[in-house]
């Protein structure tokens, strides 16, 4: 029974929409209207100002972090605690990205997927973190880097399991490649328009605008 309480608490907890949220107090009436659409961190720089976009990566972290945490200090009594962790950060970003509190629509996902990874594998998500660094230094695609540090952690969990450099159980696999299929499957309109070429670039003096309805 707290197995399935812990689950849906990390869902709520990750469907707390702050991308939504905090560019409220900043005169956005509504994020989803503006730029690219995108409930999460990115889109509130854009159209809210850098504070808020710092204010929305912090708290899309700290939910993905929150949900790990209500798994460790709320043990299941059938599902090995193990694969709780993984389950409830799951959960959260399920929670993230179809949040019931906007019609099951919000965000890519990959902030919050950063909070519950780097809680579980802290080293993994670092090094993770600094491929998406690079990427977006160098190409300015939030998107891409996305994708690709997704895939990084699942290679290195992968060939750590593979040469057995670290005792983990089949979830530490199995969850990083299901991350990679659904930030993927949450990009796919990025995808169409990386190939296309016409891909929004980051920029630090990105100014909003209405949102396109093919984005």
């Amino acid at each position: 029974m707290y197995d399935i309480l812990v689950i849906l608490g990390a869902y709520l907890i990750g469907a707390i929409p702050f991308g939504f949220l905090i560019p409220k107090l900043f005169g956005v009436s509504d994020v989803r209207k503006v730029g690219s659409g995108n409930v999460g961190a990115t889109n509130a720089y854009r159209s809210a100002g850098p504070i808020a976009g710092i204010l929305v990566l912090i708290c899309d972290i700290g939910k993905g972090v929150a949900a790990v945490m209500l798994a460790r200090f709320v043990p299941g009594t059938i599902v090995p605690p193990e694969y709780l962790l993984f389950a409830a950060g799951m959960a959260a970003i399920l929670g993230h990205i179809f949040t019931i509190f906007l019609g099951f629509k919000g965000g890519k996902g990959v902030n919050t997927a950063l909070g519950v990874m780097i809680t579980i594998l802290p080293l993994e998500s670092l090094v993770a973190l600094v491929v998406f660094i690079i990427v977006v230094c160098i190409t300015r695609y939030i998107s891409l880097g996305s994708m690709l540090a997704a895939s990084t952690l699942f290679l290195m969990t992968f060939i750590e399991w593979l040469f057995k450099l670290k005792e983990m159980p089949p979830v530490y696999i199995i969850v990083p490649f299901l991350l990679v299929l659904l930030i993927v499957f949450a990009h796919r309109s990025n995808i169409k328009r990386l190939l296309a070429g016409n891909e929004n670039r980051f920029s630090f003096h990105s100014k909003p605008k209405e949102v396109n309805e093919n984005a």
